[in-house]
């Protein structure tokens, strides 16, 4: 099975399930990862907003509360899409099924493109990249929030604890799926390990990139400019 349709599959299994995890497993900190990103990023009432990977809309949801008007949600799983759609009303119609790396959208639609735990999942990161510089406006901005690993030994361990050994128990015993909860630790590894952020959005043509580390370093906050 190629990792798009592991993805896809994945996330249409435990959508109904998705925000109680985040929420449950995070302890809440999650609610304030977003609000930082989106401040950092500063947008306002006259952002043209591309959440992408945006699930159940929790960003989407969020950027409202900063003043966004113009909100489009993309995302791989139809499932994550229609709970979003339960969400927010107002976001029907503008809900996109497509996977990052081939975006619908013609060039400089949006001012901003936000990422929250999802470029972790796309295919072929450098091409979705390559793909939101043709779509954002001059100036646009990309934020990226996503997970990252502790440099701190001490707090690695107690983490990687955590992050191997409890969360994908209590996400299995809760949202009925064996393999998600044990994904997201092992992805996260392999991200680490593999990935820069910041170099691949400037191989893409981006410029004035900022890394932000939140939490001990549990997470970590990419904004580029084009």
């Amino acid at each position: 099975m190629s990792k798009k349709a592991q993805v896809r599959n994945m996330f249409d299994a435990i959508s109904k399930k998705y925000d109680f995890l985040n929420h449950f497993l995070s302890a809440g900190i999650d609610f304030y990862w977003r609000k930082k990103a989106l401040k950092l990023t500063g947008v306002n009432e006259k952002t043209k907003l591309l959440d992408l990977a945006c699930g159940t809309g929790d960003f989407s949801l969020t950027a409202k509360k900063y003043g966004v008007k113009s909100i489009t949600g993309a995302d791989l799983s139809k499932n994550m899409l229609s709970v979003f759609s339960q969400k927010d009303k107002d976001i029907n119609g503008k809900l996109v099924q497509t996977e990052a790396e081939i975006l619908p959208f013609k060039e400089a639609s949006f001012t901003n493109i936000t990422v929250a735990f999802g470029v972790r999942n796309f295919y072929d990161i450098p091409a979705a990249f390559k793909s939101f510089y043709e779509i954002l406006e001059k100036k646009g901005v990309v934020t990226i929030l996503e997970f990252s690993l502790p440099k701190n030994f001490i707090i690695k361990g107690i983490y990687m604890f955590y992050f191997s050994k409890l969360l994908p128990l209590l996400g299995k015993l809760i949202s009925k799926d064996k393999s998600a909860y044990t994904y997201l630790p092992e992805s996260v590894k392999e991200f680490e390990e593999k990935i820069n952020l910041p170099d691949l959005l400037l191989e893409a043509g981006f410029s004035n990139t900022k890394l932000h580390k939140l939490t001990f370093g549990i997470v970590q906050i990419v904004i580029a400019e084009k």
